[in-house]
């Protein structure tokens, strides 16, 4: 009996050599990691080393919002501009890539970094809790200005009738979908506001304009060359409490190695004074081409 045990032992071992079937598992195994491109005491590559292997940098940015960015026909094609894009191409070329420009509405662009459709956002944002929670935030730039301020765009001979947040009760305000300006709408006028969001800060203009809406909520900064372009329109007396200055850059959670790379660049770029250089160019370009701003 133990004669016969041992030789069907012996057969079925000699049977797993021929087949692998001890084996198999752990090679399996293997290949499938090694097929994901991370194998087992790897870590995966941070999204710097991605963006260097690639050859670009992507950013993410609503060009309706001139001078930060905005799209100049004149050459007959379509080139996307602005201090914006101008501070996406220093970062890019400080990590020794090129810069690739993806537009998209406003809204959507916390989204793309999130999912890591894009390597950055810049497209004028303001710091908030909210977004650091979502997205690592740059060092601020764009930090000079000296009169901006956070109000509301009404139509003409109305500014002074707007003078508190109260005055603004029961009336319909529009803002650029997921910006600053709908935060403070939403935190510092009466409940019963009727809002809106819009896809650009131009159609909210238009809105307002046209009877459809009573203000809308804005940059100083933007208003002033919207208010040389629509003379039916002044600023409200009232302006929102907001005391951050400055804009951000956006990228995906955890990325800390890309984002020290852009802090290292926006540094350079405020001790160099480049992004009001840049700032004035864009004006002056968008000025040319009669595309107010924020449009």
């Amino acid at each position: 009996m133990k004669k016969f045990l041992a030789i069907a032992l012996a057969a079925t071992m000699f049977t797993c050599v021929l087949t692998g079937c001890q084996n198999s598992p752990t090679t399996s195994n293997s290949d499938s990691s090694n097929r994901s491109g991370a194998s087992a005491g790897t870590t995966s590559e941070s999204r710097l080393d991605k963006i260097k292997a690639s050859g670009k940098l992507v950013m993410g940015t609503s060009p309706d919002f001139a001078p930060s960015e905005f799209i100049d026909n004149s050459s007959g094609e379509a080139v996307y501009v602005g201090s914006d894009i101008e501070l996406g191409k220093y970062i890019a070329e400080s990590l020794g890539v090129e810069l690739e420009v993806k537009a998209m509405e406003f809204s959507a662009i916390q989204q793309a970094i999130q999912s890591g459709t894009i390597d950055i956002g810049i497209a004028g944002f303001a710091y908030t809790e909210k977004r650091a929670e979502a997205m690592e935030l740059s060092d601020k730039f764009n930090t000079t200005t000296e009169d901006g301020y956070q109000g509301l765009l009404v139509p003409k001979g109305q500014g002074a009738s707007y003078n508190t947040a109260e005055s603004f009760a029961g009336k319909k305000i529009v803002a650029q979908n997921a910006s600053i300006q709908q935060t403070l709408v939403n935190e510092q006028l009466p409940a019963d506001v009727k809002f809106q969001p819009v896809s650009s800060i131009s159609d909210g203009v238009m809105m307002v304009l046209t009877g459809k809406a009573d203000a809308l909520a804005v940059d100083s900064d933007n208003a002033k060359s919207m208010l040389k372009n629509y003379p039916d329109a002044e600023m409200a007396e009232f302006q929102f409490a907001y005391g951050s200055e400055g804009n951000v850059a956006g990228i995906k959670k955890g990325e800390t190695e890309l984002l020290e790379a852009v802090n290292a660049a926006i540094a350079e770029v405020n001790e160099q004074g480049l992004y009001d250089q840049w700032t004035k160019e864009a004006t002056e370009l968008a000025d040319s081409l009669g595309i107010q701003m924020g449009e």
